[in-house]
């Protein structure tokens, strides 16, 4: 069979040929979309605005940058409070019907979160790569068969997972929980399941739409669904007689609401009609492309979760093991929330220096990368000194127990350090998921808190009278070896060759669209 015409960017003064798709759309000139969707500013007009005119055009081009990626975090980090507002909506309703309702429901999200979302995030973050370079080449339709192939990968993943949640309680009271609470827990597992399966199609289609900077549909379908959230988990659990199971109930409606707006926009909206691919059993050719990355991404990621939820059991067996425990918990919360912030710089950074890498500029991926480090370090200073200057307010948020608010006071104080180590670690895995070096980054992974974070927080927590501080010290310690690693990795990479390895990588699945 002929080779037929290139499906591929060539590299030639930091710019991508136009090519042809799949030998049917020529794309001779640059689709009329706005600057986001081809990552060039465009200057064929004056720059307007106070700064722009004031700017050399070195300076331009980093200032629109700037701008672009401000531009695509705002709504990417407002997605992920409000995924996070899901759970801490059902809590909230869950503990007004006592500590049992509280206890189980608070078990079961947490081993729901590390079992079944941190899985599914981690497999769809290889999208991250594929569909992004993909877009970057102008590839449309390879994107939706990416697309499919994700979807399907991770329903499938679903259903092995759904296991886990069908039996929660049995596996926690066999690993020594309480069995009350371990039954209720499984109860609200169940109800869970739905989610489930929702987070297989939601993070995919989310990873389709960012990956082409369409991010304002993601916060609307995800706003809408929260917004909906509140009266229906109230409806469920105070109204009827499902009770604490409820908001799981509710949890479980309202992502599968998000689900079918997300489905409803890629299905009509004129914005993915180049991406947009049939339903296709081509998909299933490119499980190889897509397992290859997606392993390590999930490794990559649930490395780092687990290891977090490690230092919570072991809390547990310190001296005082509810204030330790409490102490800890709460902390690792507020790290949660203010970690969202760099998350949505770490996303828009690897969307930016995917579609470059794939439209064959290595220069522009190298300056996504300085706009993005940029912007974390500005905001990681800015979070860290607010945590230092409300450290003894910032307690009274999560507890009314004056021993508790004193000890999270003092463990606030290296929440401020973590917070700025995880600011940069998270904006350095979007370069690496951008670039596709997401093996790499797993064993980055697996050193930073196996290998160091782990053992150092255990020897100070049980060797010294440091406990919860101890532990959070090894926080600080995992994070630290990680920002070297992934720092050293991104600071003498060879951008040239990276576009390079996106070609050795592409050309297998250009392949497989000509037959």
């Amino acid at each position: 069979m002929s080779a037929g015409p290139s499906l591929l960017p060539s590299v030639e003064k930091g710019t991508a040929n136009n090519t042809r798709f799949n030998g049917e759309l020529d794309f001779a000139e640059k689709p009329t979309i706005n600057p986001s969707f081809n990552g060039e500013p465009d200057f064929a007009e004056k720059p307007t605005g106070w700064i722009s005119s004031r700017l050399s055009p070195r300076w331009l081009i980093f200032w629109q940058e700037v701008k672009l990626q401000c531009h695509l975090a705002g709504p990417l980090i407002a997605v992920s409070l409000l995924q996070m507002a899901f759970q801490i909506i059902a809590i909230m309703f869950v503990g007004h019907l006592g500590e049992l309702a509280l206890s189980s429901s608070s078990i079961a999200t947490s081993v729901a979160n590390v079992t079944g979302m941190c899985v599914m995030m981690g497999m769809a973050s290889s999208l991250e790569t594929l569909c992004g370079q993909a877009f970057g080449a102008k590839q449309y339709r390879l994107i939706g068969l990416y697309l499919q192939t994700g979807l399907i990968v991770l329903n499938i993943l679903a259903v092995f997972l759904s296991f886990i949640y069908g039996y929660m309680g049995e596996v926690l009271i066999a690993l020594g929980q309480d069995e009350q609470i371990s039954l209720e827990a499984g109860k609200y597992a169940k109800y869970l399941i739905p989610t489930l399966f929702a987070h297989a199609s939601s993070q995919t289609l989310i990873r389709f739409l960012q990956t082409q900077s369409l991010v304002y549909p993601m916060l609307v379908c995800s706003g809408l669904a929260a917004a909906i959230h509140v009266p229906l988990c109230w409806l469920l659990v105070y109204k009827t007689s499902l009770g604490f199971t409820g908001a799981a109930l509710s949890t479980s409606i309202c992502n599968w609401i998000s689900v079918i707006l997300l489905y409803g926009y890629i299905i009509f909206s004129p914005s993915c009609s180049l991406t947009r691919a049939p339903l296709s059993l081509q998909s299933l050719k490119y499980m190889g492309s897509f397992f290859k990355l997606a392993l390590p991404s999930a490794a990559m990621l649930c490395l780092e979760w687990w290891c977090y939820e490690i230092l919570v059991l072991l809390s547990g067996l310190l001296q005082n093991p509810e204030l330790q425990t409490s102490t800890l918990s709460i902390c690792l919360n507020f790290a949660n929330i203010t970690f969202q912030i760099p998350f949505g710089l770490g996303v828009t950074v690897s969307t930016r220096v995917s579609n470059e890498l794939g439209a064959g500029r290595p220069q522009a991926a190298y300056r996504a990368v300085l706009v993005g480090e940029t912007l974390t370090e500005i905001q990681a200073c800015i979070v860290s000194i607010l945590v230092l200057s409300f450290h003894r307010v910032l307690g009274h948020v999560f507890s009314g127990d004056s021993e508790v608010i004193e000890a999270v006071s003092g463990m606030l104080k290296l929440l401020a350090i973590s917070s700025f180590l995880d600011s940069n670690q998270a904006v350095l895995s979007g370069i690496a998921r951008g670039c596709g070096w997401q093996a790499l980054g797993a064993f980055i992974n697996l050193s930073s808190f196996y290998i160091v974070a782990l053992p150092v927080g255990a020897c100070l927590g049980f060797l010294t009278p440091l406990q919860a501080r101890g532990l959070w010290i090894g926080v600080i310690c995992g994070p630290f070896v990680q920002v070297c690693l992934l720092g050293l990795m991104t600071w003498t990479a060879k951008w040239d060759k990276e576009v390079s390895l996106f070609l050795l990588r592409m050309i297998p699945s250009s392949k497989l669209l000509e037959q």
